[in-house]
């Protein structure tokens, strides 16, 4: 994988960030103001974002 054993802690903190950062932004789009996506758009990206961040977590702890 491209991602260092070591760093995939690090990399899955952020890929949880950003999946916050999609349901905040699906929230803005509920009160009627879409950025670049519709609403149920950016939760699919969040829910994809925290998955990625839970499988990468888990593969990290499980090689150590």
């Amino acid at each position: 994988m491209l991602i260092r054993d070591k760093d995939k802690p690090m990399v899955s903190k952020f890929l949880m960030y950003g999946s916050m950062g999609a349901a905040g932004l699906a929230g803005i789009g509920a009160l009627g103001y879409d950025l670049y996506l519709a609403s149920t758009q950016w939760v699919v990206v969040g829910i994809l974002l925290g998955l990625w961040a839970v499988y990468l977590l888990l593969e990290a702890e499980f090689r150590s």
